[in-house]
């Protein structure tokens, strides 16, 4: 027999714990002050994605002010998300935490993280703000399904309860306004694992091809492993598709080469960008490397040959060590002694010997060195492209076109955006957005 809960009091239910469904949460209440505001979370507590975010640290939103250059970063729901980042922009999310009790700390490259480095106190001061306001939190509580509230002749009156939410443990919720924040499919440790997918469907909503983003990339050649762990703070890479039409995207910053190939957070973004490009070991991407995006190929020569005639009794690898990391030097030398067939090895020869053919090759490395794309770093995606389709939601309020009442916040809708605080920011700012419109 399933137990049934009814409530004569308007109930708004938020489905997920996370980043939005915390200040979906919040501003729901703060804008419902007698409504029952009821979150529901899965995991054993709330914020499981947020706490491990940031390595820990939590880069709870970006350094950049301006809304107009926040939005380019976010390969797709730049344009959706205007509203609710003007309404929520990050200079407001910072002032929210700091007037919670969380001092924040903006570094050198624009990411924003608790002064303290920890994860638990965002979420914490989330908990906390939850609590004043007497939101109802339920962890640890799992939901089977959600369907439409029938058998009522006032369904579709504003007093009637709209939804009824069945829990796995049997209990059944009917509820009249309810906000699905429950993440994409990424971080499948933290409970990330794509129910809200399942809800929306079976409430009339389509959903997006997933694909995963912010990944590592894992490359064809064997010899990055042996530069594992160097860095390059700006560089030019560029990602031509697998595909006969040769699609390229192009991102600079910074990455360094790993184990298995390359990451970063220019990799990262690169992998944003190209989320739905399939490569594989039969039928690889490839990835030019430009090493000094700043300077033209005739000026990276004039430095060069410089470089040679103020060292022209030294090795050619030790001054190309000068240039770039000695471990990359030799791998740079290694293939240019394969590819021109040289009867003595690169790194043998003098700088005064280096022929004006094997300089220009050597600077063609340095300015686009190609590597082949086998496949993503499995496990390692931090955000999932996909999702609601942004044609079905209404960006001023986040709430379904499809099915009123309805509304959707954060990663379960089709946006993503870069890493440096980014999804963070999507997350608080829609949430908050969904929270305050649902009444």
């Amino acid at each position: 027999m399933h137990k049934s809960t009814s409530f004569t009091q308007h109930t708004i239910a938020i489905i997920g714990g996370g980043a939005a469904g915390l200040m979906a949460a919040y501003f729901a209440k703060l804008n419902n002050t007698d409504a029952r505001v009821l979150l529901i979370e899965k995991n054993k507590y709330l914020g499981a994605k947020v706490i491990i975010s940031g390595g820990g640290r939590c880069n709870v939103t970006t350094g950049i002010s301006p809304v107009s250059e926040v939005l380019r970063n976010y390969p797709r729901g730049s344009d959706f998300l205007r509203t609710a980042m003007n309404a929520f922009p990050p200079t407001s999310v910072q002032n929210w935490f700091e007037t919670q009790g969380v001092p924040l700390k903006t570094e050198a490259d624009f990411r924003v993280f608790p002064v303290s480095d920890d994860g638990h106190d965002i979420v914490g001061a989330l908990e906390n703000a939850l609590q004043e306001l007497q939101v109802e939190i339920r962890c640890d509580t799992a939901v089977a399904e959600i369907s439409h509230m029938i058998n009522s002749e006032d369904a579709s009156k504003n007093n009637s309860p709209k939804f009824l939410i069945k829990l796995k443990s049997a209990e059944e919720i009917p509820v009249h306004k309810l906000i699905l924040t429950t993440g994409g499919n990424a971080y499948r440790q933290t409970g990330s694992t794509g129910d809200g997918y399942a809800f929306a469907q079976a409430l009339g909503h389509t959903i997006a091809p997933l694909a995963p983003s912010l990944s590592s990339f894992i490359t064809a050649e064997k010899w990055p492993t042996e530069l594992s762990g160097i860095s390059f703070q700006q560089a030019k890479l560029s990602f031509i598709s697998a595909t006969a039409t040769n699609q390229k995207f192009e991102r600079s910053g910074p990455f360094l080469f790993t184990h298995k190939g390359l990451t970063g957070p220019a990799i990262f973004a690169l992998s944003a960008m190209a989320a739905y490009e399939n490569f594989s070991t039969e039928n690889p991407a490839r990835i030019l490397i430009d090493f000094f995006p700043d300077m033209n190929s005739e000026k990276l020569e004039e430095d060069i040959i410089d470089k040679f005639e103020k060292n022209s009794s030294k090795k050619l690898l030790t001054v190309l060590g000068f240039i770039v990391p000695h471990r990359l030097a030799e791998k740079i030398l290694s293939e240019t002694t394969a590819s021109l067939r040289l009867k003595i090895p690169a790194h043998q020869i003098n700088c005064s010997e280096v022929s004006r053919q094997l300089r220009q090759h050597i600077i063609r490395q340095l300015k686009s060195l190609e590597l082949h794309l086998i496949g993503r770093g499995a496990g390692e995606e931090f955000v999932t492209a996909g999702g609601v389709p942004l044609s079905e939601v209404d960006p001023k309020t986040m709430q379904s076109r499809i099915t009123p009442g309805l509304y959707f916040a954060g990663e379960l809708l089709d946006i993503d955006g870069f890493t440096g605080g980014f999804n963070l920011q999507a997350s608080w700012a829609t949430g908050a957005l969904a929270g305050e419109k649902c009444h």
